[in-house]
């Protein structure tokens, strides 16, 4: 790929205003946490060094979730037991990944509520409950992924697009941020990431017809450091990409967690599909920067490269899956990269310092490509446009992988992610647009029989894309995955197991039924020398260990 240097539109003032509060606005328990120390910058940028704990939402800023215990392995998983399990209060579905500082675990909870637990015993210590207006709109699930911390304060997201700062170790409120209007449609669900003393957060709400951004707040005061918009203005040269005045209503969120490069001082970061989701006619153009991975200077948010994946997306495949950060052997020479599972169903190594394309191949069903040219371009199949009569193309709208998070282990070298092979009866129609409304100019029916659909942890060679192994998953698996240091990668399904597989050649070691979905991903930590996995599913939490 040619390289693809632009500056993104970054602005530097305010949204809306910042509310400081000395009062707790929690309601539970209320007992002052755990001792644990502050989580300074360093620490995190060194969160691989202390592996008993998971420090923010990918466990390091690689994104790997790698977990560097190994107590448990391929040996002795079959042991694990359940430790405790926290019953979240509302019955919604848990996509919480939680961190853990020094025995002390922080989840989120559905809607917007954040809760201090002992990481030993479940036990809660606070509960912080963040109000939501009575007439919010969301498009897809009252859901919160998780916190981030920084010092002794907790950040957090909520779905009428607050950003919120939070006392780790009592639960009152510090600062209330409203980062957009959430009465036009914007909403936010992710985890934040710490960049310095910035945090860097993303924003929801693409089938509204919003206009995506990507923000910076300063940590103490909530005062905003940068914006950078995802969608160019008309004094962007790159706004030519969208036809007409289609750029104000484009979409392109950034709402899931991004990671960074602390060497290279680099943020990147998912964005979403364009708007409206399958009507491309109304948005004529490869639609900049929909659907791409962006990498923007830290301190700035100017954008040093961008990749799109799938121009012109008429089929909802949001490139915003978790970025991977490595360093990998390419063609003889070791290569910092950045690995990635897109929606659309085909797999990229891309070098993370340039953006310059190195690997593309399918990782899960596609009809839509012939393949990717020399620049990662894909090479379109005709007549794979929705229609209004409707037309089957695969990956479905799900895609052949979603925001589920992929892990890599450096010990096999391979990269694994939650593929599923599928299709859709994709179809268009015509939509204005009403601002707080969505605004998505189509649709998706599902194609009979069942048995066209399949899904699978597949463990892909990021130096070739080549696929080294599969695991089959029947009905199927929508939660993120976990490698370990023992050789495991932990997943679940749909229909309530937690497995243990051979992270060397993907062998069942181990499941359990734990009787909820899960939507989440695994993590691992450790207290007093004892590892521990976590997951959520429905919404609970649970949290396993080896016997005794």
């Amino acid at each position: 790929m040619m390289k693809q240097v632009a500056c993104l539109i970054v602005f530097f003032g305010s949204v809306g205003s910042v509310e400081f509060m000395s009062a707790q606005d929690s309601s539970g328990a209320s007992e002052t946490a755990a001792s644990f120390s502050p989580v300074t910058w360093d620490r995190l940028v060194n969160a691989a060094d202390e592996p008993e704990n998971w420090l923010m939402y990918s466990g390091t800023f690689d994104s790997q979730r790698h977990s560097g215990l190994d107590q448990i392995h391929t040996r002795n998983v079959n042991g694990l037991e359940l430790k405790w399990a926290y019953q979240i209060p509302e019955i919604d579905r848990a996509e919480t990944t939680p961190i853990v500082v020094d025995g002390v675990m922080f989840v989120t909870e559905a809607p917007s509520n954040v809760v201090a637990l002992d990481a030993v015993t479940g036990r809660p210590y606070w509960r912080y409950n963040h109000e939501l207006p009575d007439d919010l709109k969301i498009c897809c699930g009252r859901n919160n992924r998780g916190v981030a911390i920084l010092g002794e304060t907790l950040y957090m997201s909520t779905l009428d697009a607050h950003l919120v700062a939070i006392d780790a170790r009592t639960g009152n409120l510090v600062w209330n941020r409203e980062v957009a209007d959430y009465r036009a449609g914007y909403s936010k669900t992710a985890a934040p990431l710490i960049v310095k003393d910035q945090v860097v957060t993303g924003i929801a709400g693409g089938e509204y017809g919003i206009r995506g951004f990507l923000d910076s707040y300063n940590a103490e005061t909530g005062e905003q450091e940068w914006r950078a918009w995802t969608i160019p203005g008309p004094d962007h040269p790159d706004n030519q990409t969208w036809a007409g005045d289609s750029w104000r209503t484009g979409g392109s969120p950034t709402w899931i967690t991004g990671s960074y490069d602390p060497d290279l001082d680099l943020v990147y970061w998912g964005t979403g599909n364009p708007g409206p989701d399958w009507n491309g006619d109304v948005r004529l153009g490869d639609n900049l920067y929909a659907d791409s991975a962006l990498a923007l200077e830290g301190g700035t948010g100017e954008m040093a490269w961008y990749f799109q994946f799938t121009p012109h997306d008429v089929h909802d495949w949001d490139a915003i899956q978790v970025p991977i950060l490595g360093d990998i052997m390419y063609q003889g020479t070791m290569r910092k990269v950045m690995m990635w599972a897109n929606r659309n169903a085909f797999y990229y190594t891309i070098d993370r310092e340039t953006g310059e394309f190195l690997v593309g191949e399918p990782f899960a069903k596609q009809t839509w490509a012939e393949g990717l040219d020399e620049n990662g371009r894909p090479i379109r199949v005709p007549d794979t446009f929705p229609t209004p009569e409707g037309v089957v193309v695969s990956p479905p709208i799900g895609g052949g992988t979603n925001w589920w998070s992929p892990a890599y282990s450096q010990r096999t070298g391979l990269f694994y992610v939650n593929a599923f092979d599928g299709e859709q009866e994709y179809f268009i129609r015509d939509e204005e647009y009403v601002e707080g409304e969505q605004y998505t100019g189509g649709g998706g029916n599902q194609v009979l029989p069942m048995d066209n659909y399949q899904s699978y942890i597949r463990a892909i060679d990021p130096a070739t894309g080549d696929i080294r192994w599969e695991y089959p998953i029947a009905p199927r698996s929508t939660s993120g995955l976990l490698s370990t240091q023992g050789d495991l990668v932990f997943g679940g399904t749909v229909d309530g197991y937690l497995f243990a597989l051979d992270a060397v050649n993907g062998d069942e070691l181990w499941h359990m039924n734990i009787g909820s979905r899960v939507h989440s991903g695994p993590m691992s930590y450790a207290v007093n020398g004892e590892q521990y996995v976590t997951i959520a599913a429905g919404n609970v939490v649970f949290t396993f260990g080896l016997g005794n």
